[in-house]
């Protein structure tokens, strides 16, 4: 049963010292409100910070500050010889959280499991990451050999299986509270009470401004988690989540300016972590809207883009050039790829060679920042002044997040689109796959781009060893780069202030920010 908790947004920085002795409370100034608490139903950042990895566990986990696969859920597994069957053995002693409708009658059993993936192979399904993977095609069946034993069938072999296991679309649900809400003609409530197995129980989310949880006083790894108290504080301003964090209103801020990181380094007051991020931010074109349906048209506006003075304005020495769609530092990175050069006056005569003048288009501008855009209104102002040198006219439009991602996802959406990724599995099919592959079309893929040559490389790609694997990703971003569906704008360095008090936060290679193993040393 859950007890009264007295947090209210005015008293957060009361809450970082006072009563410590007490209970400990760690306080995130969040960038953006989730979109939701169900994670299989979306593949934002912010939303998994504020779901699945507070709320929730996978079968499989990524040890953090690595994508090291690791046991969660189940103890271990094992595959048949040709790799088209997985058996997981599940954890004994596993408990659902429960809320003011829900109490578990049971521990965890493989029936969670299955009802897991089943609920997102059917018709209508609106998880984004599910469909985009092709999860229902590769899933042939789910066997539940005992109640803690559960076998996937697939139809092929799929060498990123298990790490995609590990993903938060993947985090594993209640099915008997499930089964209750829609008893009750509720079903939204698991979208908006989550319960789940993780280390964080949800208490309650008042919109735009404040998301509670608390400890889980039986979670499955001992000494997990480290505080108390857990509290998103929803701050979309980057200036503001700054001054929080100096005045001791939140201990953890992510994705600061660009221009406070210095300023920030020297304060002593403040611990700034910092790792390569496995990231891509772009500029992705309708490729099935005129005349952005012509790769020549999209390659000319490359060239009239001068990424490197995005470089000095928008990530102030925190960025890198971008050619490629992956990052350089994951495995299968092709260095002999070559980038469009910038060259305003070639892109003009490309224009007018594909009979293209007198363009006016919007670029959609993020409302968040992030690390691979720290300003996406700053960068579409940058690139707004690029078009226009070659005779293109641009409107920047913006929505809320959640709209933003929505409307974005359409298949008529005008112009072109500034978005990007961090890796969620480590994998070059997470970015390659998920992104530009012809199922994530209406989804992930947000240039709508299907394009065959590539799709039949990423799909041979997903099987056999990595050196198997390699020169096939080699080859689809040659191609990528010819079709150019992306202006591939930047990867860059992830920052992450900290208040000094904080012990144990690792920064997440997948960009996660994930709180069970911070503590607060007083």
């Amino acid at each position: 049963m859950k007890t009264a908790r007295l947090f209210g947004t005015a008293a957060l920085g009361l809450a970082l010292t006072a009563g410590a002795a007490a209970a400990q409370t760690l306080v995130y100034c969040s960038e953006a409100s989730p979109e939701g608490f169900d994670p299989a139903l979306y593949t934002s950042g912010t939303t998994f910070d504020a779901s699945s990895h507070t709320v929730y566990n996978q079968l499989v986990e990524f040890e953090t500050g690595t994508t090291n696969v690791v046991p969660g859920l189940a103890e271990s597994w094992e595959s048949n010889e040709d790799g088209t069957s997985y058996t997981f053995t599940l954890r004994p002693g596993v408990t659902f959280h429960s809320n003011d409708q829900f109490e578990p009658t049971r521990e965890l059993n493989a029936d969670d499991v299955i009802h897991t993936f089943e609920r997102q192979d059917v018709e209508g399904w609106t998880g984004e990451y599910f469909n985009a993977m092709g999860m229902g095609d590769l899933i042939e069946s789910i066997e539940k050999v005992d109640d803690m034993t559960v076998r996937f069938n697939l139809t092929r072999a799929e060498a990123p299986f298990v790490a995609n296991l590990a993903m938060d679309f993947a985090s594993i649900v209640s099915k008997e509270y499930y089964d209750a809400m829609e008893e009750a003609g509720t079903p939204e409530m698991v979208n908006q009470q989550p319960i789940g197995t993780g280390p964080f129980e949800f208490v309650d989310y008042q919109t735009d401004a404040v998301i509670r949880y608390e400890a889980n006083e039986d979670y499955w790894v001992e000494g997990v988690p480290r505080v108390d108290n857990l509290v998103f504080a929803i701050t979309p301003d980057a200036s503001v989540r700054y001054q929080r964090l100096q005045a001791g209103e939140c201990h953890v801020m992510p994705y600061p300016a660009p221009a406070d990181v210095e300023a920030m380094q020297e304060n002593p007051d403040i611990n700034v972590l910092e790792q390569e991020g496995l990231n891509v931010g772009y500029l992705a074109y309708n490729t099935q809207m005129e005349p952005f349906d012509n790769p020549e048209v999209r390659r000319a506006l490359n060239m009239a883009i001068d990424k490197e003075a995005i470089i000095d304005v928008v990530f102030q020495g925190s960025g890198q050039v971008a050619k490629n769609p992956i990052p350089p530092t994951m495995w299968s990175y092709n260095e002999a790829v070559e980038d469009d050069p910038y060259d305003p006056e070639a892109a003009r005569q490309m224009l007018a060679d594909a009979g293209v003048e007198d363009l006016s288009m919007r670029i959609w501008a993020m409302p968040v920042q992030r690390p691979y855009n720290p300003n996406a209104r700053r960068m579409a102002e940058l690139i707004q002044e690029d078009f226009s040198e070659i005779g293109v006219d641009v409107e920047i439009v913006s929505y809320e997040w959640g709209e933003y991602l929505d409307r974005s996802s359409a298949l008529d959406r005008d112009g072109a689109v500034l978005l990007g990724w961090t890796g969620d599995n480590g994998d070059p099919d997470n970015f390659l796959a998920v992104l530009l592959g012809c199922d994530g079309v209406e989804n992930s893929n947000r240039a709508q781009w299907c394009y065959q040559p590539f799709e039949d490389l990423i799909q041979e790609a997903k099987t056999g060893t990595q050196e198997e694997r390699t020169p096939l990703y080699e080859e689809a971003q040659v191609i990528f780069k010819e079709q150019a569906p992306w202006a591939t704008i930047a990867h860059s360095v992830v920052f992450m202030p900290v208040r000094p008090e904080v012990d144990g936060y690792v920064v997440h290679p997948l960009g996660g920010h994930i709180f069970d193993n911070v503590g607060i040393d007083e």
